[in-house]
């Protein structure tokens, strides 16, 4: 019997896309899905005539592939993976390759890959972007694990993956949970990009009064820029092209505005939290969906609470140029946090991440493809140790160049009662890490008066403890020698020792 050269698990949109991808480009298949009909009904329309072999059980589905058998799972993330991996144990051979291509949490990827290659299994857990055309024409693909693994699937990943000047759109990202990580932030900088853009297309139709035409016009303009040219825009324009032949109204503005959300946005915000990184526009971002969800209050708080409204009556043309100006310079600092976080993450959990590379493979296949990667490529490649996007000579000087309109953007947009969440907490993040002294001086004070927290000086080394009030003092005269020693109230200011 002839084998197949690799496996698809799963045959929703993304599972069959990239099955039919990975067999146009020369590596037959096996497919199954837990439903036979699906099956059947793939094997008869997309794949028929190719070399597809229609499975409808996994014990056939592993038999039918060469060794080291070669296995995508493209299903739910969560328990459902872990169903299908315990299902195909009993089948598999020492060597034999798993790989998850959902967006599965990189913990869990983590914690599969231990079980499996304790078992003499291979695991790969990869992130997969582009959507239902990225999966057939040319994902981006973010994998993870061991690396000898990623090294019998490069062949392949290197024939499907997007194509772009300087390479295919895939690399090793690292070990364990690496390629899932890569690809949760990935996420979480298109949650900032798209609530970025759309807090653009509410000032251009709420400010300035655009119609669909002239929104399609400003979008297909920006999208033949170099800062802004990027899928996200190029999608933008074409969406307010679209008439709905029952209301002959475009269909954006017919559309529910409450924003669903798959979990990578909210997986992202708590990562950084937990690794005390600062992604403001990430997190506004998440909260503006959240907040878009509350449709029914929204409409009854809007009969209850007043606010500014009216019209930009200014130049049009020279506002709509500051606004494209706020989004270049509040996606920098979006990318600049997604950057800074997969450094940490690099650091913390040993991954060795390559930002350069990761910067590359985004410019082709995925949903953040942007003109202005190869920017940020050449900007990690040529300081491997940058602290901050910011601080890279072109886009500090674009920030430096463009600062003034930005600001007008969102000063307009306050004085109109527009909420721009996403650019006000980009420019706060600009503002922030540009400042030498920040007013947490004052919190650490607060925590010490209330909590004996102790705080640093700037005049001298030392952890240090005031007593703040009377209370305090009379506290400290009726304690114990060692309970004073052991807090460090020895004077009304004092260093701690320990």
């Amino acid at each position: 019997m002839t084998l197949q050269s690799f496996g698809v698990i799963g045959l929703a949109v993304m599972g069959e896309n990239i099955a039919l991808n990975v067999e146009r480009n020369g590596f037959p298949i096996s497919v199954y899905n837990r439903s036979p009909e699906k099956t059947d009904a793939f094997v008869s329309t997309r794949g028929q005539g190719k070399k597809v072999k229609g499975t409808y059980s996994l014990q056939e589905f592993v038999h039918s592939l060469e060794r080291p058998r070669k296995m995508l799972i493209m299903v739910k993330a969560g328990a459902p993976v872990d169903a299908v991996i315990d299902q195909l144990k009993p089948y598999l051979q020492e060597g034999d390759i798993i790989i998850d291509g959902g967006n599965s949490l990189y913990d869990d990827t983590a914690r599969r890959t231990r079980d499996l290659e304790a078992q003499g299994f291979r695991f790969i857990g990869m992130g997969v972007s582009g959507g239902e055309e990225g999966a057939l024409n040319g994902p981006s693909l973010m994998p993870g694990g061991t690396k000898s693994s990623y090294e019998f699937l490069e062949p392949i990943f290197t024939k499907i993956a997007a194509q772009v000047d300087d390479g295919p759109c895939v690399t090793y990202m690292g070990p364990a949970g690496a390629g899932h990580y890569v690809k949760m932030v990935h996420n979480g900088i298109e949650y900032g990009d798209m609530q970025l853009i759309a807090e653009a297309y509410d000032l251009l139709k709420n400010t300035l009064g655009l119609d669909h035409n002239q929104l399609h016009e400003v979008f297909a303009e920006w999208n033949l820029t170099d800062e802004l040219n990027s899928y996200l825009i190029e999608i933008t324009a074409d969406i307010f092209t679209q008439i709905d032949p029952d209301t002959n109204s475009p269909v954006v503005d017919l559309i529910m505005d409450a924003a669903g959300q798959k979990g990578t946005g909210r997986w992202t915000v708590q990562s950084a939290l937990e690794l005390g990184v600062c992604i403001p526009t990430i997190i506004a971002a998440v909260n503006a969906r959240i907040m878009s969800s509350y449709k029914q209050e929204r409409v009854a708080a809007s009969q209850e609470l007043t606010g500014p409204t009216g019209k930009y009556d200014g130049d049009t043309k020279t506002f709509i140029n500051q606004i494209r100006d706020a989004l270049y310079c509040s996606k920098i600092c979006s990318y600049a946090q997604g950057m800074a976080l997969l450094s940490a993450a690099s650091t913390t959990y040993s991954y060795n991440l390559n930002l350069s590379e990761i910067a590359r493979i985004w410019k082709g296949g995925c949903i953040i493809r942007a003109g202005f990667l190869n920017k940020i490529k050449d900007a990690f490649k040529e300081n491997q140790i940058l602290p901050n996007l910011l601080l890279a000579p072109e886009f500090k000087q674009t920030i430096l160049d463009r600062q003034t309109a930005w600001r007008e953007v969102i000063s307009v947009a306050a004085k109109l009662g527009v909420p721009v969440p996403a650019f006000s907490a980009s420019l706060d993040y600009f503002d922030s890490y540009r400042r030498a002294t920040l007013p947490q001086n004052l919190t650490q004070a607060q925590r010490d008066y209330f909590g004996a927290h102790t705080y640093e000086r700037i005049d001298k080394p030392g952890v240090f403890h005031t007593e703040w009030t009377e209370a305090s003092k009379e506290t400290l005269q009726t304690s114990t020698p060692q309970s004073q020693q052991a807090a460090g109230h020895l004077e009304k200011t004092v260093p701690v020792k320990g």
